[in-house]
């Protein structure tokens, strides 16, 4: 009798482990933003880790991100970071930047698992300046680059902080901290709120290039924000256009 239970509870395990299976792949591959490239380091020392993250994809969807992810520490002495370039469904490209020991989702990455993305060859470096018009930095400075805290050349639109469900405008409260600090870490206590306590937040700045194409940076809750690519920066003179673009930054008729 012992026997016959193991058997049709094996009998049953083989007929719903297809389904499992194919719900595993497709949680780990679902996402809309489908990744050009990743680098990671500072903005003066910093390699490509496309390669090496595709490894870790059909591994991990979800992983804690250092140096001894990389099997290397492109500039010591200095916190690094890993940049992932993406493109989303609107053609829109992302710069989704995390800090050194921060937790990487993939997500919301499409071909996550399966590692069917970043197979075209990058030119963008570590500011995402490739064919499009890049993510961030350029003449003026970039990440960490300068003191030309107002030289930036992406005008900022809007700044959203929270997560997609529950989220805030903090345009103002950003234009306040812009004035003291060209860097800061930014968080909760940043924004004095919690707009969606329990669940990781996310700072969406949502700015406008010299080719008047739009980008989005994203910075996760603990990163390290710079300024300087920003232009006024530390005057506030942006983000005075009603924003209604929401989370996803979709404006009308674009």
């Amino acid at each position: 009798m012992f026997q016959i239970r193991i058997f049709i509870a094996l009998l049953l395990t083989l007929a719903i482990s297809p389904e499992i299976l194919a719900a595993q792949n497709s949680s780990g591959d679902s996402g809309q933003y489908a990744i050009q490239s990743a680098q990671y380091g500072t903005a003066r020392r910093h390699i490509d880790v496309t390669n090496r993250l595709k490894e870790i994809a059909r591994q991990d969807r979800t992983f804690r991100m250092g140096n001894s992810t990389f099997g290397t520490d492109p500039d010591p002495g200095h916190e690094k970071t890993l940049r992932i370039y993406a493109r989303g469904p609107n053609g829109q490209q992302r710069m989704f930047e995390y800090r050194e020991g921060s937790t990487i989702d993939g997500s919301q990455f499409s071909s996550w698992g399966s590692g069917n993305w970043g197979n075209e060859p990058w030119n963008g470096g570590w500011e995402g300046s490739g064919n499009g018009g890049g993510y961030g930095g350029g003449n003026g400075g970039g990440y960490g680059g300068g003191n030309h805290g107002d030289s930036g050349q992406y005008a900022i639109q809007s700044a959203q902080y929270g997560t997609a469900r529950r989220h805030i405008d903090v345009t103002n409260r950003l234009k306040e901290i812009a004035r003291q600090d060209r860097t800061f870490r930014m968080g909760n206590s940043t924004f004095g709120t919690d707009p969606d306590p329990g669940h990781e937040k996310t700072l969406r700045i949502y700015a406008r290039g010299p080719n008047e194409q739009q980008r989005m940076f994203e910075y996760r809750e603990g990163s390290t924000v710079d300024g300087s690519m920003f232009r006024s920066w530390n005057n506030g003179n942006w983000g005075n256009a009603d924003w209604n673009g929401g989370w996803e930054g979709r404006e009308p008729n674009r």
